[in-house]
């Protein structure tokens, strides 16, 4: 097996499992110095072990790789991650995701390596969403650098691959996007998620995201419960508000309901979607993915959608691209 393949893999199944940041970014970084090394050099495995940038285990995986096998490692992660060798039912109508992260913000990789996982999944266009300014946390993005980053997303297209513009951008507590809208009417994707006092009283928190849905920029709403029902940040409940009148809101303003594939997230919660899918709500089968091996979590979500009864003909991201650019384009 190739050494630089074997790695990557890895990278991407630690990434997948959303193991420590520490573990997959160090196959990241082994990958890297491995790929920079002269060709002569990558089989010399005195010069390998003393490379910076690589490591035990990592040394480990390269090693085995070179002698002919699959590296033990990499058998042990395949067998845990539970992915489909085939894409089948809903997943594979899948054409792209309008929900991901770079190192801009919160994500754990540059735009590129992003990109390149995205193709490597066969998708048709991924939106490049980072945070907004408000969540400091995550380092969002003041109108100065996501200027700075429009600029650069044109670039990362093509071969019929697009990286479509975009933002996670956080609702205000007055339903307000955290963003200008000067901004916003460049973007082709914008993402209106809640972060903040998820445990507002219902009617406080529905009037706040009728406002944000009734916006006219808006295009997805994010992970609309807040919740977490497992992984390591713990979990938290759902957030509480009117859905009926949420999602019919939705509806009549043809934003799409995120069905978010993180498997911590599991958002909407299943009664939830019935409600929006009887409102007639349009969805998003997004990853929401911080690196580049989280962007195959859209099996997650597939599987949810389906077991929910949602049709694919609802579902933008099932929409070749240029019927997702007329949608994203709609009167409001």
């Amino acid at each position: 097996m190739d050494p630089l393949d074997a790695l990557n893999e890895i990278a991407a199944l630690l990434e997948r499992e959303r193991a420590s940041r520490y573990r997959s970014k160090a196959f990241r970084a082994a990958a890297k110095a491995f790929a920079e090394l002269p060709e002569a050099a990558r089989t010399d495995l005195g010069r390998i072990q003393r490379t910076k940038g690589i490591g035990d285990t990592t040394f480990r995986v390269i090693r085995e790789a070179i002698e002919g096998g699959v590296p033990d490692y990499l058998v042990e992660l395949r067998g845990s991650a539970g992915v489909a060798a085939v894409e089948s039912g809903l997943r594979a109508l899948l054409r792209g995701d309008l929900h991901a992260h770079s190192d801009w913000s919160d994500g754990l990789t540059p735009i590129d390596q992003m990109v390149d996982a995205a193709r490597a999944l066969g998708h048709e266009y991924l939106a490049l969403t980072d945070h907004s300014p408000r969540l400091r946390v995550a380092n969002g993005l003041r109108a100065e650098r996501l200027r700075a980053q429009i600029d650069l997303v044109g670039g990362f297209s093509g071969d019929g691959f697009t990286l479509l513009t975009g933002i996670e951008v956080d609702i205000l507590d007055d339903g307000a996007l955290d963003q200008e809208p000067e901004l916003l009417d460049r973007l082709d994707v914008v993402v209106a998620s809640v972060h903040s006092k998820l445990r507002m009283e219902s009617p406080a928190m529905t009037r706040r995201m009728l406002a944000a849905i009734r916006d006219r920029h808006t295009d997805v709403l994010g992970h609309c419960t807040g919740r977490l029902v497992e992984g390591a940040r713990g979990t938290r409940p759902a957030s509480v508000f009117d859905a009926p009148a949420v999602f019919a809101a939705c509806a009549e303003n043809a934003v799409a309901v995120e069905i978010n594939a993180r498997p911590e997230r599991q958002d909407p919660p299943d009664e939830l979607i019935a409600i929006a899918l009887e409102a007639g709500c349009l969805f998003s089968i997004d990853s929401d993915a911080h690196a580049p091996g989280q962007l195959s979590l859209l099996d997650h979500g597939a599987r949810r959608a389906e077991a929910a009864g949602v049709p694919a003909e609802r579902i933008v991201t099932t929409w070749p691209l240029d019927r997702v650019r007329q949608w994203l384009v709609r009167e409001r």
